[in-house]
């Protein structure tokens, strides 16, 4: 596959990228203060086999802090890698794996270190952490500890390995070898047997074999350098993935359902099928949508969007996990006193800042005088968005976060309203009332009802990229042109929104194919 066509960087994973190597670079230079001698760095620009050898070198000399080494190869087991950083203990070496995820949540019962003193022994009970499942990290941390063992300096006594997240201010200790697993399996347990399978499967490639793994859709492919690949293979064979993604198409083809039109036919009331993730009816109705090349049909004969006389479209942006930075708003409908059309309540600094404090009690004292002024009127109300998740998780921390701050509603204030009425999510309504055989994304669904954004580029992934010029962040200067950018964004997403509503409640959304009748 060496000459084979790959799609271009994603730009949004290249800053990902990015901003994870940085985050590397702070917290190897937080724990290299700490910690003080004994710290050994791996040059990442030097050859692997140099690095290697200077791995090897590193431990044969005892250091007690290795960062980024480049493990030596275990020939025997088929297997080579490399990791952020390797400790010392009294008996051999123990990874610790830094990334720029969150790897824990509130609550207690999380093993953890310091970064002072980053040694499984010094570990102890956290009250105010619990791990948050992250089996790429884990399995990761297994492969490490393969590694560590072939080469004769793992740590003796229990498979420990740490992990440090995007908090950056303590290491989370993972036992490899506690049932942690479904079906009461170790991390190591489920590292060898994944192993052992990819292992056969590039052995048998490699040797002109059958080949033991065809491609199947799942939700990384959209992002995947070797979609092109795969992508032209399942449009071929018709795939059922193109429908139905991950273990739902597994299960489909271990029961016969192996093509699109396989599953166009199926009934939906053959009780000797397995049960899928999705409605089966649903899932065939998808199939007769691809196989009719459409992006959108009616799952129901009648549409209802519930409408109000005043309206608001709420669309926010966030940066990562660091805060929410615009909040934006379109008023239309009945006339309560305040000029319609869209309004925007940002942030420029760069996030994590208090000012954010500032403009999001900006939007909530805007959203509700918006109700209060409707209601005292004697008008109905009722504020949209698309896919509640990200609004509401935002809405919540903001009122937690900055909690006793002027303007900011207490969380129960803002659980009090986004469990009202006067909440609505479009996505549900699109979801319940709709098939998308091209996915229910927002700027997959407004087209279907005529609406386009003005920027070619307009995606959550490329905001953040803007955004990062927008604040000036890595010590550049802020760059007016993309906080205009943003806005237009921001502003074209709560018009989609409107615009697909106003589709929903129209005739027209009944030139949409009812599934019934495909």
């Amino acid at each position: 596959m060496a000459d084979a066509p790959q799609a271009p960087p994603d730009p949004t994973g290249e800053q990902r990228k990015a901003d994870a190597a940085a985050h590397r670079r702070f917290i190897a230079d937080e724990i290299a203060g700490l910690v003080g001698a004994g710290w050994t760095e791996i040059p990442r620009e030097a050859r692997a086999a140099d690095r290697e050898q200077l791995t090897a070198d590193a431990m044969a000399e005892g250091a007690r802090f290795i960062w980024a080494p480049q493990l030596p190869r275990d020939e025997a087991g088929g297997r080579r890698g490399h990791i952020d950083l390797l400790v010392l203990t009294g008996t051999g070496y123990v990874p610790i794996l830094v990334v720029r995820h969150k790897v824990s949540d509130p609550g207690q019962g999380a093993q953890t270190s310091p970064l002072s003193s980053p040694w499984p022994d010094t570990r102890q009970p956290d009250p105010r952490r619990r791990v948050r499942p992250q089996p790429r990290d884990v399995l990761r941390l297994a492969h490490t500890y393969r590694l560590l063992v072939a080469a004769g300096r793992a740590a003796d006594g229990p498979a420990i390995a740490g992990v440090i997240g995007l908090d950056g201010d303590a290491v989370v200790w993972h036992d490899l070898e506690a049932p942690t697993w479904p079906g009461g399996r170790t991390a190591l347990a489920e590292y060898d047997a994944r192993f052992a399978d990819r292992l056969a499967v590039a052995t048998t490639a490699a040797t002109g074999g059958e080949a033991l793994a065809q491609p199947s859709r799942i939700v990384e492919c959209r992002s995947c350098p070797w979609w092109p690949v795969c992508g032209v293979e399942l449009e071929r064979a018709r795939d059922v993935s193109l429908v139905v993604r991950g273990e739902e198409a597994a299960t489909l083809r271990a029961a016969g359902v192996r093509t699109v039109d396989d599953l166009a036919v199926v009934d939906p009331e053959d009780e000797s099928l397995p049960q899928t993730g999705m409605p089966m009816a649903d899932a065939v109705g998808l199939a007769k949508a691809w196989l009719a090349d459409l992006t959108v049909v009616r799952r129901v004969p009648r549409i209802d969007v519930p409408r109000a006389e005043v309206e608001v479209d709420v669309d926010m942006e966030s940066f990562g996990d660091s805060g929410a930075y615009l909040w934006g708003v379109l008023l239309t409908g009945a006339d309560v006193g305040e000029r319609q059309g869209y309004h925007a309540f940002a942030t420029w600094e760069p996030l994590p800042t208090d000012d954010e404090a500032r403009s999001f009690a900006g939007f909530w004292e805007w959203l509700m005088t918006m109700r209060l002024r409707a209601r005292a009127r004697g008008l109905s109300f009722r504020a949209y968005c698309y896919n509640e998740l990200a609004e509401n998780r935002w809405l919540l921390a903001s009122a937690k976060r900055f909690a006793g701050k002027p303007g900011i509603p207490t969380t129960e204030q803002v659980q009090a309203f986004i469990t009202s009425d006067a909440w609505f999510d479009l996505f549900g309504s699109v979801r319940d009332n709709f098939l998308c055989s091209r996915g229910k994304g927002l700027k997959t669904i407004a087209p279907a009802a005529g609406f386009r954004w003005r920027d070619a580029e307009a995606s959550g992934e490329n905001s953040m990229r803007w955004y990062r010029d927008a604040v000036g962040m890595d010590g550049r200067r802020p760059d007016d042109d993309q906080r205009v950018r943003l806005l237009e964004y921001n502003e074209d997403d709560v018009r989609a929104t409107h615009a697909l509503r106003g589709w929903m409640s129209s005739p027209s959304v009944y030139d949409v194919p009812y599934v019934g009748d495909l």
